[in-house]
């Protein structure tokens, strides 16, 4: 079963065509990349599925719904969770705050709420704090818990930003360069949770240029070059694309 669809998806900046006539398929519960050199794409390509962007052809369905117009947040309540290359957290309050911020709240939706349902909100409160401290667990974060988001490493900020897109529960999560530099320690941790999310029935796409860590987790891969799809395949078959190779490497093998 197809999770995400695009379809013939169009998109230019000043006359360059950024995404060019774009068309691929998403299988739910699969870890898929999408890869390319600078400016073949990739980010912009992301953009579009989250609703950052509006193509000017084409369109997107997730879970069979077409979502091309959708704004990015209701893109999000569907269930598509989405990290950037330039890591966006809230730097100056805690780890703990910054997924909880991702976390949903009932009882805060009502005026009423505040002035007649105090026991439930901290109830509900005290939940959520159970639910984020059990995110950082997961990303290895817990001992991080009250330190300022802006005082952790590079690779604690990615694992941060996982554990709040986490928090917002997706059905597929877009991650944007997810071991992009890492130190190796940190890369095979982040490549663990992103199995473990497979295993639990996610799906994920996912945009990397390291191609030799792309081909040890990828399930399949989607190449792009100056907007235009050049290649879709297994590992294997896309590591003897020569065309796959020149676009990227500059070269024919590797």
């Amino acid at each position: 079963m197809f999770i995400l669809q695009v379809q013939n998806l169009y998109k230019e900046f000043d006359g360059i065509k950024a995404v060019n006539d774009l068309s691929f398929e998403i299988e739910e519960k699969s870890i898929t990349a999408l890869i390319g050199p600078n400016g073949s794409g990739k980010t912009t390509t992301f953009n579009l599925i989250s609703g950052f962007l509006i193509p000017a052809e084409g369109s997107i369905y997730f879970n069979g719904q077409e979502i091309t117009s959708f704004s990015p947040y209701k893109i999000s309540r569907r269930g598509i969770g989405r990290t950037f290359q330039n890591i966006r957290l809230f730097p100056q309050i805690s780890v703990l705050d910054n997924v909880m911020l991702g976390l949903n709240y009932e009882t805060g939706d009502r005026f009423s709420s505040g002035l007649f349902q105090t026991k439930r909100m901290k109830k509900e409160e005290a939940e959520n704090i159970k639910k984020a401290e059990k995110l950082l667990k997961y990303v290895g974060l817990s001992e991080k818990r009250d330190a300022l988001a802006e005082n952790l490493s590079h690779g604690q900020r990615k694992l941060l930003e996982l554990a709040r897109i986490l928090a917002l529960e997706p059905k597929i999560f877009l991650l944007d360069e997810p071991i992009a530099g890492l130190f190796p320690e940190t890369k095979r941790t982040m490549f663990g949770l992103i199995r473990k999310l497979k295993e639990s029935g996610k799906t994920i796409l996912f945009i990397e240029h390291d191609l030799h860590s792309v081909m040890d987790i990828a399930e399949k891969i989607i190449v792009l070059d100056h907007g235009k799809k050049i290649a879709e395949g297994a590992p294997e078959e896309i590591i003897k694309n020569k065309e796959v190779l020149k676009a990227y490497l500059g070269k024919e093998s590797l």
